[in-house]
């Protein structure tokens, strides 16, 4: 079942970063690149923290969502005034199943389930975080204008939860995967945030260097 989420969460953030690939004007070589370090890269960091061989370099379906996303981003792409809100869907449901499946492994791995969700968190934002420095832009996680992190924090203490509660099947997976996702989306519509590392004080002040990030519209 694992691998199956996987796949999935991997073709979300893939067209992710293909569709990321065709704002910047990158080349179809470099859509793929784009697409594979953002689907993959999550995956990735989660197996090493886990002291596993990634799943990824295991079995060579994991590279067939990039591929695809790429193909179909290049085929299918519409009007570039469209592919920011794009962008930020498929980035979401990315992270809705990324985010649950990162802590379901480490629960399978008997991580505690405070260590299950941080590494669930980690699955789920580490495929943008690395598109995002790779576009020059600023990373959703840092953007203040934003809670992403937070949306996946939900969806892994959700997981654990369940998990706990032995009341775990793919239904239960795809629920809170989808709850994540509405949570994302309704974040970006409505703009929620959280407050600043710093005080009011702090940015009123004239030597506060501005945030130089993009806005997220949705």
């Amino acid at each position: 079942m694992l691998i199956v989420f996987d796949l999935v969460g991997i073709f979300f953030f893939a067209v992710a970063g293909s569709l990321m690939a065709a704002r910047r004007g990158f080349d179809i070589l470099g859509s793929l690149f784009l697409g594979g370090v953002t689907g993959l890269g999550g995956g990735v960091v989660r197996d090493l923290i886990l002291n596993e061989s990634p799943a990824t370099f295991a079995h060579p379906i994991y590279f067939a969502p990039p591929v695809l996303a790429a193909l179909l981003v290049y085929g299918f792409t519409p009007a570039i005034q469209k592919l920011h809100r794009l962008v930020l869907v498929f980035d979401a449901a990315g992270l809705g199943l990324f985010c649950v499946t990162g802590t379901m492994k480490a629960l399978q791995h008997n991580f505690n389930p405070v260590t299950a969700v941080l590494l669930g968190v980690i699955s789920g934002v580490g495929g943008g975080l690395l598109r995002d420095v790779i576009s020059n832009v600023t990373p959703d996680l840092f953007n203040p204008r934003d809670i992403y992190a937070i949306a996946a924090m939900f969806g892994g203490t959700l997981t654990a939860v369940f998990w706990s509660l032995e009341i775990f099947n793919p239904v239960v997976v795809v629920a809170i995967a989808t709850l994540t996702f509405a949570i994302r989306l309704a974040s970006l519509k409505f703009g929620w945030r959280i407050p600043l590392a710093a005080g009011h004080w702090y940015r009123a002040s004239p030597s506060a260097p501005p945030h130089d990030g993009p806005q997220r519209h949705f």
